[in-house]
């Protein structure tokens, strides 16, 4: 029985530490019809030699080393253009896949209705040194940020709120191929993609954990809401997108609650024009919460919101 190829596009930006076990992990999975392709967004710390290495113990992997940093929308871009298998794995080369994870999501997959485009698993965090931290939706569970892991038809979900761990999901290329890659004006990719897809496609959860993500200061996960964030941006510009995708009124609703959301956070790290972005958008969204003008009165008085909003971070979500 032939089994549909795997390309897995490996991103690399200054991973010099991860880079070799990352790789090695795809290289020793289970699955063998894989394509490889990894691409170095202009890393500065040495990680091209050691990719440099294993290309040339393993002539199959086609590696693309570019001069400029793209960041991860361009970057992935560029390896997707080179893809050919029908299924495909965005992989950062500071995480783990376990050996079967790809054998597991096929199967899985296989068994599917053609409508479900992504499927996605639970992950196991894991800190610089490899140790783990946490898993992936006992977490979320645990926090009561979810009370249910979504699955099938998820547009609403996605705009609501955030369950998915990126680096767990493999995708059909039909969805790639619908939605042109990544878009590539935003700074980051997973809340795009998620809202693009799910648009047209249903989503499908495999409750294994077979993916280790690293959790690193510095990241973009962690300069999230930081004065100046470009990541904030994006979130604006896809809520933008999402607005002309919403078909009923359920589905405003839950991008005006995305909105509300985004709006406070924006608000109280003093992040004052994609504020009044955001504030701007919810109007046109219609039936202002009440809350919306608490948290707008409340986020002028001269208080230390940052690190009042950081604290609480730290107190709920850490």
């Amino acid at each position: 029985m032939n089994r549909p190829l795997v390309s897995v596009v490996c991103l690399c930006y200054n991973h010099v530490k991860y880079v070799k076990q990352a790789i090695d992990s795809v290289l020793s999975q289970t699955y063998a019809n894989l394509q490889l392709i990894v691409v170095d967004d202009c890393s500065t710390d040495g990680s091209v030699l050691i990719i440099q290495k294993i290309v040339d113990q393993n002539p199959q992997i086609i590696f693309i080393q570019l001069h400029q940093n793209l960041g991860n929308c361009k970057a992935f871009n560029r390896g997707w253009k080179l893809v050919t298998g029908d299924f495909i794995i965005d992989f950062s080369t500071d995480d783990v896949m376990l050996p079967n994870r790809v054998e597991k999501q096929i199967d899985f997959f296989l068994k599917l209705d053609k409508r479900v485009g992504v499927v996605f698993t639970d992950a196991v965090y894991i800190d610089a040194a490899g140790n783990s931290l946490r898993n992936h939706f006992d977490y979320l569970l645990n926090k009561k940020l979810i009370s249910r892991i979504p699955s099938g038809d998820v547009f609403r979900d996605v705009l609501t709120r955030y369950f998915i761990s990126g680096p767990t999901m493999i995708v059909r290329r039909e969805v790639m191929e619908k939605l042109a890659g990544y878009d590539e004006q935003l700074a980051y990719e997973d809340f795009d993609f998620w809202v693009r897809a799910s648009r047209d496609f249903y989503f499908s959860f495999l409750n294994e954990k077979l993916t280790k993500v690293r959790k690193l200061s510095g990241s973009m996960s962690t300069s999230q809401y930081q004065q100046g964030d470009k990541q904030l941006h994006s979130t604006y510009l896809v809520c933008e997108k999402a607005k002309d995708l919403c078909r009923s009124e359920k589905e405003i609703d839950a991008l005006r609650r995305r909105v509300l959301y985004e709006f406070k956070h924006a608000a109280f790290s003093k992040n004052k024009t994609e504020a009044q972005h955001f504030e701007k958008l919810l109007k046109t969204l219609g039936k202002i919460p009440p809350t919306f003008y608490l948290i707008k009165a409340f986020s002028l008085l001269p208080l230390p919101w940052r690190a009042i909003r950081k604290k609480h971070q730290q107190l709920f979500y850490s």
